[in-house]
């Protein structure tokens, strides 16, 4: 009798011959990139460093596509875009030590933001591990021990014959919901030592999914079938999920209002009659929420940001879908469901009754005409035709990458990102210099159309290196730079708080030309010529800068009253 456990992969004629004549001059680094290669890698980033050589030189006998940026934070930026972009891990190859340690905000950004990024890291040799010190280069007492608290798991690797499988399973848990980084560190030694093991060829690395409980789902059915104001919150795990078109359905049969995060940009249509958009930092979104007698939230946590600073207080009952665990009932109770999105919300659209409210679109549209009053009360013309502006330059299907600079905040609110996956920032970790980097990280992963990045100059600064990266492998960005002289939103923090601000205003260089003395095209413009340049720019092929000079104001907060 032959049972299930029984059961093996035989190897293929192909597959044996390969095993049988390995090529000669393989080391660990060859089965690294091997093992990335049969995992469906095609494309990696990172930056070499002496502990590393063994992956590097590996790679230039496979057909991995490598793009190297100019900084290890920078890099992980790219392969978090990259991740959002295609929806695969994004392999980053890193170096011990300080090269490790400087991707931890990066690390930081993808794990909030759910993106699946693959790094590895090299690590002293294998005779140093355990905590001693023998005085090696880079050399950390638990190198594992800094990244424990970012990433999704932690993968330590001390022989070859460990590695295909190490990084397997780190594939697997990156792409497993909710996406995010994971961690492999390889020793120095077993990098460089020749390797007699064969050619990998064959890995499964299947993601778990995420099934939601039927008891669950029924109840909240149920729930939603009969309520006489259902709403919706969408987040970032309906756009990770891809599972836009299932929240439209299920919006459309409840006839529910929905209004998504900022990390939910694009996850349901910005004109629909049952949009009430992004604006979560606005008290009439924050009032119209709370009159809700069922609220779905679907891929969110409901933080900070998305709960209009924690102001938001539910008055009805509240049905949460949410992938990570750790997020589930954090803020509020909840029905909680501990699910994919799309998995969840297909079992809503399988269960629930269709719901006739005809007054529904109504109640959107008075919403959104007292968001547009209170805001056209502020005398923010300027702010609202630079962003019309972006909008109307940037082509429909392109992707954008904002770093945290007032512009982007603006965004998160008033930007239509026309499709899921498109906009994207760095609001999961609030780190800057996100924006160009990553937006170079996009291009490499789809060389047919333009990408734009957004940066203030000071966030602009952490990334002005790239520009090199941009140039070498000719990507596709325009990076609209914002200079305002300064950290512009701290300035009006600290002058809203004390009167006056401190440490805030930056010396700066002429962006223009610094951006021409790297061969990369610049135009300095106005917000009168900014559609027009930004437009032109856009059209070119390779990388190009615009700076604008400018002075933005945020609308005024409503959590504060």
């Amino acid at each position: 009798m032959t049972h299930d456990h029984d059961l093996v992969l035989r190897p293929t004629p192909a597959q044996t011959e390969a095993a049988l004549n390995s090529p000669p001059g393989r080391n660990g680094g060859d089965l690294v990139v091997e093992t990335l290669a049969g995992l469906g890698a095609t494309t990696v980033f990172g930056l070499p460093g002496q502990h590393a050589l063994g992956m590097f030189d590996a790679l230039r006998r496979s057909e991995l596509t490598y793009v190297g940026l100019r900084v290890e934070n920078n890099a992980g930026f790219a392969a978090d875009a990259y991740g959002r972009i295609t929806g695969e891990a994004a392999p980053l190859l890193l170096s011990t030590g300080p090269g490790a340690l400087t991707s931890l905000a990066a690390l930081q950004e993808a794990a909030s933001a759910s993106a699946p990024v693959l790094a590895i890291s090299s690590q002293i040799p294998t005779a140093g591990l355990g905590g001693g010190r023998h005085g090696y280069l880079h050399e950390l007492p638990d190198q594992a021990a800094s990244f424990r608290g970012v990433v999704k798991s932690v993968h330590t690797v001390r022989s070859q014959s460990q590695i295909p499988s190490a990084i397997a399973a780190a594939w697997k848990s990156a792409l497993t919901v909710p996406h995010g980084p994971v961690w492999v560190e390889i020793p120095q030694d077993v990098l460089l030592d020749a390797t007699s093991l064969p050619v990998v060829t064959a890995l499964d690395a299947t993601p778990e999914e995420l099934v939601p409980r039927p008891e669950l789902t029924a109840v909240a059915a149920d729930l939603l079938s009969k309520a006489a104001r259902p709403a919706v919150v969408a987040g970032g795990g309906v756009v990770r999920a891809d599972a836009s078109g299932k929240l439209l359905a299920l919006a459309e049969r409840l006839n529910a209002p929905v209004v998504t995060t900022f990390g939910g940009k694009g996850a349901f249509p910005w004109e629909h009659p049952l949009s009430l958009q992004s604006w979560l930092e606005d008290r009439h979104t924050t009032d119209f929420l709370e009159d809700a007698d069922v609220l779905l939230v679907v891929g969110s946590g409901l933080g900070e940001l998305s709960s209009n600073y924690h102001t938001f207080k539910p008055r009805g009952r509240v049905i949460q879908i949410e992938a990570d665990l750790g997020k589930l009932e954090s803020n509020h109770p909840a029905l909680g469901i501990h699910a994919d999105a799309r998995l969840a919300l297909q079992a809503l659209l399988e269960t629930v009754d269709e719901r006739a409210d005809e007054g529904a679109a109504d109640r959107v549209r008075e919403v959104l005409a007292k968001v547009r009053d209170r805001i056209a009360a502020q005398e923010l013309t300027l702010e609202q035709d630079v962003l019309a502006s972006v909008r109307r330059a940037l082509p429909a299907g392109s992707p954008s990458f904002w770093d945290m600079t007032i512009l982007a905040y603006w965004a998160w609110s008033a930007f239509d990102a026309k499709a899921p996956n498109a906009m994207h920032s760095a609001q999961g970790a609030g780190g800057l210099g996100y924006g160009f980097p990553a937006a170079l990280g996009a291009a490499a992963a789809d060389r047919t159309r333009p990408v734009l990045a957004v940066s203030g100059d000071g966030g602009a600064l952490y990334s002005i290196a790239e520009l090199a990266t941009a140039r070498q492998y000719d990507l596709n960005v325009t990076w609209l730079i914002v200079d305002d002289g300064g950290y512009g939103i701290l300035r009006e923090y600290m002058t809203d708080a004390f009167g006056q601000a401190t440490a805030t205003e930056l010396t700066r260089p002429d962006y223009v030309a610094l951006a021409e003395s790297f061969g990369v095209p610049g135009v300095r413009t106005t917000p009168e010529n900014l559609e027009t340049d930004l437009s032109n720019a856009l059209a070119q092929p390779g990388p190009s800068v615009v700076v604008l000079p400018a002075v933005l104001r945020m609308f005024a907060p409503t959590h504060l009253a």
